[in-house]
């Protein structure tokens, strides 16, 4: 008898292979949608900047500075949105704030200063501007022979006479009663006399060969003078400091607890210019951790590795019971080679508004 062949089994494998197909097909189509939704969504989101508002209690916050409030701006990294930072104009709109702090890597590559003034013209001219340098601005002054006499390099120049402060040293504020000071971090732990030592015999070296200088050499004559000065402020400084004054610390890299604990350890209670005293840091560098996957956080931190604590990357904490508000930053550092521009990651300033009350 001659066995005749299954046509059902061919039947099933030729609707499976059918299938198969179709079903190739669909995804053939539905992913580059998929794709390109999710860059254009991102591109939305990444250059919509966004205003953050915060409220943060402050222990024995004086009544004077009550609603007193600070514009926090970090890592611009020379981004533009907009023409003449447009973006950044609508997002901050008609909001009034007590000063500007802008915590660091501002500049673009090669110290370009142009995004970062643009951004500075939409602020209101009498409002304080304060400036402390990031990893990747490099030093504000320069020992070098250059085109002037300013012991300041050009951008620096330029960010002063647009009326911002480079923070190098303790300033204050006062409302009434209340005292605000803005102190750079790295004060807390530097011991003025052994740097003063440290500057007065190298002025001594290049003084006692006056008639023999080179043009480099008197630029750091005049840059050793500078900071000779800047630390007698300093001590002048800390010597009005009280009890009752808020101090904000500025610092680029965000603070670990082991660190502020090391600082405090080497003040006595007595003294206060402490970190024991601080009422509030401020801080940035990581860009909100640039990349990021949502309702997860950041995906890569070098320093703090695969997907880190979210309270380490942006936002506030409190390390050692001490405010710590990190900004999420608004442009991205090019220097991560693999992540570059911000994934889900909006640009953000944040107005961060201080009250004596619990929230």
């Amino acid at each position: 008898m001659r066995r005749e062949k299954n046509q059902y089994i061919f039947a099933s494998d030729s609707a499976r292979l059918q299938r198969t197909h179709r079903f190739r097909n669909a995804v053939l189509i539905i992913l580059p949608i998929l794709i390109a939704t999710v860059l254009i969504t991102n591109v939305m989101v990444s250059r919509h900047v966004r205003l953050t508002e915060v409220r943060q209690t402050v222990l024995n916050l004086p009544a004077d500075l009550e609603e007193y409030s600070i514009l926090h701006i970090s890592d611009l990294h020379g981004a533009r949105y907009g023409e003449k930072q447009k973006a950044i104009e609508t997002a901050l709109g008609s909001i009034r704030y007590s000063c500007v702090v802008m915590t660091g890597d501002m500049l673009g590559e090669d110290h370009d200063v142009e995004p970062l003034l643009e951004l500075i013209a939409l602020l209101p001219e009498e409002t304080p501007k304060y400036y402390i340098p990031g990893d990747e601005d490099g030093d504000y002054l320069d020992s070098r022979a250059h085109s002037s006499l300013s012991v300041f390099t050009d951008w620096a120049v330029r960010l002063q006479e647009a009326g911002v402060v480079i923070l190098d040293r303790p300033v204050k504020e006062t409302r009434g009663k209340g005292t605000i000071w803005f102190v750079p971090e790295e004060l807390y732990s530097v011991n003025l006399d052994a740097l003063e030592d440290v500057y007065n015999n190298q002025l001594k070296s290049l003084n006692d060969r006056a008639a023999s200088l080179t043009a480099d050499e008197a630029a750091r004559i005049r840059v050793l003078e500078y900071e000779l000065e800047r630390i007698g402020a300093i001590r002048e400084s800390k010597a009005e400091f009280d009890a009752g004054d808020i101090q904000v610390v500025l610092t680029h890299t965000p603070l670990t607890e082991e660190y502020i604990q090391n600082v405090i350890s080497w003040s006595g209670k007595e003294d206060y210019f402490s970190m024991r005293y601080a009422g509030l840091i401020l801080a940035g560098h990581y860009n909100g951790g640039q990349w990021r996957v949502p309702f997860v956080g950041a995906v890569y931190v070098p320093e703090l590795g695969w997907f880190p604590e979210d309270s380490e990357v942006q936002g506030m904490s409190y390390p050692r019971g001490i405010p710590q508000y990190i900004s999420p930053g608004l442009g991205s550092d090019p220097h991560y080679d693999w992540m570059k521009g911000r994934l889900f990651n909006p640009p953000v300033i944040t107005r961060i508004t201080l009250t004596r009350y619990a929230k």
